[in-house]
């Protein structure tokens, strides 16, 4: 391909990919307008909006950048068990990793937005959700973006259990099972201490997650299973005016077995990347409405 090809095909990309970011962003809007328009005297919208900053971003142990800092504003809207969320990572200077190629290497991008659909019904102190993600990354190209269905339960106990299951429906088919556990502890007044713990298995179904073998060079071994990924965290949640709160956190994540973060001849195992210890520090500030 010549270089005037590819200037055309990323110009090309680009495009796309603003085309459906505008497409999320508006309906995000919709969603928000159509909520705030059904509501009766009776029922409430409630949501929140929050920014955070963190020194990178991982996803399910994925290290998605590296030597920058992100930041990660968001929005939801919850009404009648329905909630809608759009989230973004923008990152300061975008460097390559074992699971991420950037879009602008050692430039600021917007790279991601990811757009959530759902639903949660309860029954006493039990909460169960579906829903959909669809997300709109301007790295990993080609596929990029992909969608994902989830279904989750939540029972509001001490460590409040939650076991979500999420499956991948576009561009990287597979399972992900996530089993978490959290809790507040009271400080000050309303100042608490959040601790929390979770735990990923994943289940790879396409030939995308086929692993790394020696004997071909290539990946056309058996499709990636692991016990994935595991994350301890602790926070504060620190509140500074009506409904206005920060939280500094520090998560540590790290693979949970020999095949997550298994090399091969200097190959990652799995498709995707290893895994690697990592820490995650950070503050978030959120308002709720």
């Amino acid at each position: 391909m010549s270089s005037k090809d590819e200037i055309f095909c990323n110009l090309k990309f680009g495009g796309v990919v603003m085309k459906k970011i505008r497409v999320l962003v508006l309906s995000m809007v919709l969603v928000i307008s159509f909520s705030v328009s059904s509501v009766y005297a009776e029922d409430k919208v409630t949501g929140s909006a929050s920014v955070g900053v963190f020194n990178r971003y991982i996803f399910r142990g994925y290290e998605i950048g590296s030597h920058s800092v992100v930041m990660q504003p968001s929005l939801n809207v919850s009404y009648k068990g329905f909630s809608a969320t759009l989230w973004s990572n923008i990152d300061s200077n975008e460097h390559s990793t074992q699971s991420f190629v950037p879009d602008k290497e050692g430039h600021k991008s917007f790279n991601e937005t990811d757009l959530t659909l759902s639903y949660t019904y309860s029954i006493d102190k039990l909460s169960l959700t579906a829903g959909y993600i669809y997300y709109a990354m301007k790295y990993n190209n080609p596929p990029g973006d992909t969608e994902e269905l989830f279904v989750s339960a939540s029972y509001d106990t001490l460590l409040k259990p939650t076991l979500s299951i999420y499956r991948d429906i576009t561009s990287y088919p597979g399972t992900y099972f996530n089993f978490s556990l959290s809790h507040s502890l009271p400080v000050y007044k309303d100042m608490t201490l959040d601790l929390g713990a979770s735990a990923g298995y994943f289940v790879g179904s396409d030939d995308y997650w086929k692993t790394y073998e020696s004997s071909t060079g290539d990946y056309t071994g058996k499709k990636y299973s692991a016990f994935h990924d595991g994350m301890v965290k602790a926070g504060f949640t620190i509140p500074i005016a009506k409904n206005l709160l920060i939280q500094p956190i520090a998560q540590y994540w790290f693979p949970l077995s020999s095949k997550a973060k298994k090399t091969v001849d200097g190959n990652s195992y799995n498709h995707n990347g290893k895994l690697d210890d990592t820490f995650v520090t950070g503050i978030s500030l959120t308002f709720n409405f």
